[in-house]
């Protein structure tokens, strides 16, 4: 009975959109937070405790978001040149309807369909060569007398592992900078079809927005590529039609484009100028750049970074993508060797097209912890953080669709839709190093704490970073920062009416430091998805600039399910795994349904610059993988996961110390 209560308390919430919460604890804590995490059942409250509003209906004369809108940042469709090419047919209006919740057939033929409707969605398609595939694909006659462009054709046309060749080979001769100049000009700034094309990609976006209901950004993915090293961007417009006309969207290739982020940021400003818009970006997930993501001294090119980089990334860049198809990128065990939950879907073979393998001196300009780091390190340098970002997950699917699930993954691109031998296929193979198939990851979405489902005020949370990443579930993640939470504020049913009354929400800037202060508190609490996994544990993650200008981190457990007790070592055990690989099941009968508390740095000095940010993990699900080989009757190839433990991660809370 207990069990159904909580479900039902959950539905609630959910219904009410509130996502306030209502904690039922059932952990033992760390004497430090032991005595912070208390629940509602040790001590009722009463309304005239927790009251906050202007009138007795606490949800009423308030304008703070209600509920997390879900979606995906990052997806391609038909319309992009590695997408066509890997056999996708699905245009931007499937992309729309699918994430809307319609049922749509896929490029290989197959029904497929979302748990539930996403709440918004950036068709995100390269710009460079946009609808160029579409035309070899059709063997557009003035396309075909390009040599290149012939023998992709011929690869198209012979399908299955031809197909597949035939894409590799575009996106290793688009990475390398050996595109035909003449043929890839056709489909470019200037050229007429690249306007009909952008215009159709507007007109579309327009179709499937519904304010209220279902957003679609105009937006675009800026592919910029250091000798196939990933510094890729998605650009989301804030505005409609009539600003987005006035422009064509960026390329990196010569000369209309450029590959230096520098002028991405001039065209973002020069878009706002023209326009009187709005505009952002997002830095593409890090782990295929090589180390060239997040430079803490000097550029890929030798540019040192001056007070110009920092500001600009620092304004045009307010979000991270942290995980997504092509491997999770919080953070890697090279970098947090005391993390015991940083070896998680790492991809750190090579970088976009494998033609250079990693080595671990990379690694730092690849991971959000690290740069995260870094800010702190530049801020006291040049005066400002240009890696004061938000976080997000995104799919960076090249399906059309936007599929995170790992019950329901439709895979990268087409070529590895379901079917029986997809995990045992190389992703990608080159003498430097091999991706296989199974090692594809089924993330991410973003969270967007709006105040309604529109453009405006989506865009407007993402600016000002208040969102989160998963790598796929929908569990309701709240996190506030402050100077006096209490644990009564925790056991409020309207919890968010105390965060922003008393704190600062994810992605905000602690507030000056009262003088009787003595360390920061922060409120966190997480609602697990209703049709998904039990909750694991909550943490903090501090990064922090020492007193000799060295950045330290430290994972803190700040509340989890069970009875469970930290050992010698300070670790909390684990939860345990009730996954049935034989039957690609598992049960909900560890784990909690919710968790909360209010956690108090205990290491804190206030004359060093830190940032915080909670990370929740889920109880052990299987693993996509395991669902394929169970419907498909297939093993499991060796070295792949059976189980995984799907997380969120909040954007952080910063701290400066006053001058």
């Amino acid at each position: 009975m207990k069990y159904f209560q909580v479900l039902v308390l959950i539905s609630v919430a959910m219904l009410l959109q509130a996502c306030d919460k209502t904690p039922e604890q059932t952990t033992e804590n760390k004497p430090e937070v032991q005595e912070q995490a208390t629940t509602i059942a040790e001590k009722p409250v009463k309304l005239s405790d927790a009251y906050n509003g202007k009138v007795y209906s606490p949800y009423a004369k308030r304008n703070i978001p209600m509920r997390p809108l879900w979606g995906d940042s990052h997806l391609h469709t038909s319309l992009s040149m590695d997408a066509g090419l890997f056999g996708n047919r699905l245009p931007p209006k499937d992309a729309y309807r699918f994430a809307r919740g319609e049922e749509v057939i896929s490029s290989t033929g197959q029904a497929v369909r979302l748990s539930r409707p996403l709440d918004w969605l950036v068709v995100a398609d390269h710009s460079d060569g946009i609808g160029l595939v579409s035309d070899i694909a059709a063997g557009k006659a003035e396309l075909m007398k390009f040599e290149q462009a012939a023998r992709w054709n011929k690869g198209m046309k012979a399908g299955g592992e031809e197909s597949v060749k035939a894409a590799y080979n575009l996106i290793e001769t688009f990475a390398q900078g050996k595109m035909d100049p003449e043929m890839l000009g056709m489909y470019s700034p200037g050229a007429k079809v690249f306007r009909n094309l952008w215009e159709s990609v507007i007109a579309d976006a327009e179709t499937y927005n519904d304010p209220g209901r279902f957003t679609a950004f105009i937006g675009f993915e800026w592919t910029s590529l250091i000798e196939g090293n990933n510094m890729h961007r998605v650009v989301i417009m804030r505005d409609g039609p009539v600003e987005a006309k006035q422009v064509v969207p960026f390329t990196m290739t010569a000369p209309q484009g450029s590959p230096d982020p520098r002028d991405l940021w001039k065209y973002l400003t020069d878009y706002e100028n023209k326009t009187g818009g709005k505009i952002l970006a997002i830095a593409h997930n890090g782990n295929l750049s090589n180390g060239i993501m997040f430079p803490l001294d000097a550029q890929w090119n030798g540019k040192k970074l001056d007070e110009t980089y920092v500001t600009q990334r620092d304004k045009w860049e307010p979000l991270y993508e942290a995980t997504q198809i092509k491997g999770d990128g919080e953070t890697h065990p090279f970098l947090s060797p005391d993390d015991e939950f940083a070896d998680y879907e790492n991809w750190d073979i090579g970088n976009l097209d494998v033609s250079v393998a990693k080595t671990n001196d990379m690694l730092a300009g690849e991971y959000a912890r690290e740069a995260l780091k870094r800010g702190l390190e530049i801020e006291s340098k040049l005066g400002t953080n240009p890696y004061k970002f938000g976080i997000v997950g995104a799919t960076d699917s090249h399906t059309s669709l936007a599929t995170a699930g790992e019950d329901n993954f439709y895979g990268k691109h087409t070529g590895y839709e379901p079917k029986p031998d997809r995990m045992t296929h190389p992703f990608m193979k080159t003498d430097s190093g091999t991706i296989m198939g199974w090692q594809m990851v089924a993330s991410g979405l973003g969270a967007v704490w709006a105040t309604e489902n529109t453009r405006e005020a989506i865009w407007d949370a993402m600016k000002r970073k208040e969102v989160y990443g998963t790598t796929g579930p929908r569990m309701s993640v709240r996190l506030f920062g402050g100077w006096d939470f209490t644990k009564q504020d925790i056991n409020s049913r309207t919890a968010a009416n105390v965060g922003y009354k008393k704190g600062v929400p994810m992605g905000g800037d602690l507030r000056a430091k009262p003088s009787d202060a003595k360390a920061p508190s922060f409120m966190v609490y997480a609602l697990r998805d209703p049709i998904g996994a039990n909750l694991d544990r909550i943490q903090i993650v501090k990064g922090w600039l020492d007193d000799n200008g060295k950045t330290q981190e430290k994972v803190y457990d700040v509340v989890w399910s069970g009875n469970r007790k930290p050992g010698a070592n300070g670790k909390l055990p684990a939860v345990g795994n009730t996954v049935d690989v034989k039957n690609a099941n598992w049960t909900n009968t560890i784990g909690a349904a919710d968790l909360g508390t209010v956690w108090t740095d205990p290491n804190f000095n206030a004359n060093q610059k830190a940032f915080y940010y909670a990370r929740v993990l889920e109880i052990p699900t299987p693993r996509w993988t395991t669902y394929d080989a169970f419907r498909f009757g297939v093993e499991i190839p060796k070295g792949a996961p059976t189980s995984t433990q799907e997380r969120a991660y909040t954007s952080p809370i910063w701290y400066t110390p006053e001058k």
